[in-house]
């Protein structure tokens, strides 16, 4: 899903690559750095000289960043994955990737794919630099391309998510305990005590120096913005995986209402309008069944396709709807599934029919989200409950079919 924040700038290799808008704060700030660097360094350049060399810099930082990024998509494309896009922002890039890889082995090459791209760009990189004159802007541009690189490669092996690293740790404990959950969720809390190490490190570091240069506490500032940008991301994976976890092991059974109204098919149409419609809040659907089997439904509105005068003589049997227009579950159908079917037919509630073709229930939205609710421990008003049930959609910002056809 695109970024509201990014702006699309072109294809590679026919995944579209999108720039956060603060990618161009960042790449300022890089190319100021080494721009200054390289003025310092070598007074006899010109201006135009260092700081060109600053942003190519700046460039090939975002570069290597980007072929990091390219090789996760490409080992996940091979594996019949879709790649929606490649963003780069304020912390490197991101490979936004339709959904997991199917087992530990796959999600370990996907994961791995990106450090092994920086370690052969590095080395290819030294490689060159060995070769070139000394002190020429293209001896400073691969001396800081393979460094770049070794960082980049060192620093995502770090095993907490959301780094590259953490994807292995998940594929390695998926692995051992058979749960992709279980492997996310350690990964998650490593990446969790890592994030607030960096930004106790660095707190830390600058209660106690004595002589804070504006460098250095910029310096300093950067290492906690990272930290609390791993330790945010790794509880959001946290969270998102309770999520996934709930649509994957919750069935319909779970989440039905068994309120549901059963009338014999030889009730008059008289008797049901005065007896259901009037005297009750009006069902959404009412099953009508014959000698013990289910024939059909009625709804409110069936009734008035027949005149007035014919309700005193006419039966349900008249208006009922065969069972196969509904749209059903089965009770072991999971709520990923239940979302799917919801959102792509397009109806306010589905039926839970039993394998031997009796109705066990109706879901609506409103009981999705009620059972999401309960599990995952969120508040929601019985008003916003309500509200769902009656509009038919769920919250956008969930995303939850899309969340769903991942699983």
């Amino acid at each position: 899903m695109a970024s509201e924040n990014s702006l699309r700038v072109g294809l590679l290799l026919g995944i579209p690559l999108r720039l956060d808008y603060s990618w161009f704060v960042i790449l300022g700030l890089v190319t100021f750095s080494y721009g200054l660097d390289l003025s310092q360094t070598y007074p006899e350049w010109s201006p135009l000289l260092a700081w060109g060399t600053g942003l190519a810099s700046a460039l090939l930082l975002f570069s290597s960043v980007l072929l990091h990024e390219l090789g996760h998509s490409l080992v996940a494309r091979a594996q019949g994955l879709r790649v929606d896009s490649i963003t780069l922002f304020l912390f490197g890039g991101i490979a936004a990737i339709d959904r997991e890889s199917p087992t530990p082995a796959s999600a370990f090459q996907v994961a791995v794919a990106g450090p092994l791209v920086s370690v052969v760009l590095g080395l290819l990189s030294w490689l060159v630099w060995q070769w070139l004159p000394v002190g020429t802007p293209a001896w400073e541009l691969s001396d800081h391309l393979w460094h770049i690189n070794l960082i980049l490669a060192l620093f995502n092996l770090i095993p907490g998510l959301p780094l590259d690293g953490g994807q292995i740790l998940k594929s390695a404990v998926w692995q051992v305990t058979g749960s992709r959950f279980t492997g996310v969720r350690w990964a998650a809390r490593v990446g969790q005590g890592l994030g607030l190490g960096a930004i106790g490190l660095s707190l830390g570091a600058g209660l106690l120096s004595d002589s804070l240069n504006l460098w250095s506490g910029f310096s300093g500032f950067w290492v906690a913005l990272v930290g609390w940008f791993i330790f945010n991301n790794a509880s959001a994976y946290n969270r998102f995986t309770d999520l996934q976890q709930v649509l994957s092991e919750t069935t319909a059974a779970k989440t039905l209402r068994r309120e549901i109204r059963v009338l014999d098919a030889s009730l008059s149409l008289r008797r049901f309008a005065d007896d259901y419609l009037l005297a009750h809040q009006p069902a959404p659907l009412y099953f009508v069944t014959a000698d013990g089997r289910y024939k059909g439904f009625v709804t409110a509105d069936d009734l008035y396709f027949v005149e007035r005068s014919l309700w005193e003589s006419e039966t349900l049997e008249r208006i009922l709807q065969p069972m196969s227009d509904l749209a059903t579950v089965a009770p072991t159908d999971r709520l990923a599934e239940v979302i799917s079917c919801l959102e792509t037919q397009s109806v306010k509630h589905l039926v839970v029919l039993a394998p031997a073709g009796g109705v066990e229930g109706l879901i609506d939205r409103g009981d999705v989200m009620r059972v999401l609710a309960d599990k995952l421990g969120w508040s929601i008003p019985d008003t916003d409950l309500q509200q769902v049930k009656d509009e038919g959609r769920f919250p956008p910002k969930l995303r939850l079919l899309e969340i769903s056809q991942q699983l």
